[in-house]
This record gives C-alpha cells, sequence and structure tokens, in this order.
C-alpha cells in the first residue's frame, strides 16, 4: 500500500471502491510551520474514463489495485495501439495511444524495462523507467567552451519530446531523460 508520496505516474489505486490510474502527480508545499506536503493527483478512472482530481498529505495511504505486475518491452505503434511484448512468454499487449498521456513521449522501439499492470489478462496501464536515452534531432548548434555555465537551450528530441539541454550538446547526441518530470540528466 503506496502512501501519496510514493505514488508514480501509471500508478493503478483504488479509490472509492473504483480503480483509477494516476495521470498527473503535483507536489505543494506549504509555506508555513509544520505542514505537511499535498499532493494534488488527477487520476482516471479505468472503465469509464472519467478523471478525477484529489488532494492528499504526504502520509496518506492509498490502496494499490490487486495488479500482476510484468516486465515489458516496446514493440512498435499500430495505428493508435501502441504494442508490448512480455518478456517471459512474448504475449503481446496493445494500449491505446490517448491511455498513455504523456508516456508516449518517451518510448522508443526496443525499450525495455517497463513495467506493465495486468488485471484478469488485460493490459490497464505501465510503469516506465526511471530514466530513457532519446536522440536530439534539433537544437542549436554546440558552444564551444560553455561547459562551465549552467545556460540550456531547447532542444527537440527524436520522439517528439522538447526539454532544456546544456548549450554545448548538438544534434545527434543521446541524452539521458529522467521520466518523472522530462528533465535532462546527463549524456547517454
Amino acid at each position: 500500500m503506496p502512501k501519496a508520496s510514493e505514488l508514480k505516474k501509471g500508478m493503478v489505486v483504488e479509490v472509492n471502491d473504483a480503480l483509477y490510474v494516476v495521470k498527473q502527480i503535483e507536489a505543494k508545499s506549504p509555506s508555513s510551520r509544520g505542514a505537511s506536503t499535498l499532493y494534488k493527483i488527477r487520476f482516471t478512472q479505468l472503465q469509464s474514463k472519467q478523471k478525477l482530481d484529489e488532494s492528499f498529505k504526504s502520509d496518506d495511504i492509498l490502496k494499490e489495485a490487486d495488479c500482476v505486475k510484468i516486465t515489458l518491452q516496446y514493440s512498435y505503434l499500430d495505428g493508435d495501439t501502441l504494442m508490448f511484448m512480455n518478456m517471459e512468454d512474448y504475449s503481446q499487449y496493445g494500449l491505446n495511444l490517448e491511455d498513455l498521456e504523456g508516456q508516449s513521449q518517451y518510448l522508443t522501439e526496443g525499450l525495455e524495462g517497463i513495467t506493465g499492470l495486468l488485471l484478469d489478462d488485460v493490459l490497464l496501464g505501465i510503469e516506465l523507467p526511471q530514466a530513457v536515452s532519446l536522440e536530439i534531432t534539433e537544437t542549436a548548434p554546440g558552444i564551444k567552451g560553455s561547459t562551465a555555465t549552467g545556460r540550456t537551450k531547447p532542444a527537440q528530441l527524436s520522439t517528439g519530446l522538447e526539454i532544456q539541454v546544456p548549450e554545448y550538446l548538438e544534434p545527434g547526441e543521446l541524452v539521458k531523460v529522467n521520466t518523472g518530470n522530462g528533465k535532462f540528466i546527463s549524456r547517454a
């Protein structure tokens, strides 16, 4: 049973006797002394696709759904369906592109280390690895000698994701990106 502070995008929890997928997490730290951090979480119900916004204190406990976790590899995009393969028995699972809102920008063909959540042999959602390596496709030319400064520039990655990268990076380089907040970590 995870605390509100331990929730990640893609996790499936039970709220008001219904199954919800965590879509968005926003942490708010109040300025008054002794106040605890509040987590504003946007959920999507699995059956009806309705959205639910709830606020929790960091130590509030939520009930995790009784899902089976399996290791998946992203295979390919088939129309609006993303196809994943179970790494143990090679079975295929599909998820609609709109069900992975915000997560599909981190997927590249052959990406491993994805955790899939199964309920009654149906793939409900995925949990991405902590970091993924993506190629820079478009950015301003690199500036020599700018490694000491902390300035950044926008860069378009191979999946369409746009992030801020240090000035010295050039198109064609691989970078590690944090899947939780979409920020540059390092060169890959």
